[in-house]
């Protein structure tokens, strides 16, 4: 069984015991979380796709650790103006388990 999930402006395919990295989300290492905004729910039969969610699904998690990604250089530059900016970023995630879908 498989469910799309929508978390932090982007959309994941998930399944039990999957791992995953997402934006950060509150929470300590251990914590539940619960993801209601299911998309579509597959693997037995049909796919359930909802119109925008499907009702009642929902997709349960558990926080793993608390992580930053690797740095990205933003790099700025106009050309024949003596203009160069560099910086880094580097984004906050939650790497999350997930441990069971519930279809609805």
């Amino acid at each position: 069984m498989y469910a799309v999930i929508k978390t932090g402006g982007k959309q994941y395919r998930v399944a039990p015991d999957d791992v995953i990295n997402i934006e950060k989300l509150p929470g300590k290492e251990g914590e539940k979380i619960e993801f209601t905004e299911v998309l579509m729910v597959g693997g037995e039969g049909d796919p359930k796709v909802g119109t925008p969610l499907v009702k009642g699904a929902s997709v349960a998690g558990e926080v793993v650790e608390q992580k930053r990604d690797r740095k990205i250089i933003v790099f700025k530059k106009k050309r024949r103006k003596n203009y160069r900016r560099k910086i880094g970023h580097r984004q906050h995630l939650t790497s999350v388990k997930i441990t069971g879908i519930k279809a609805g």
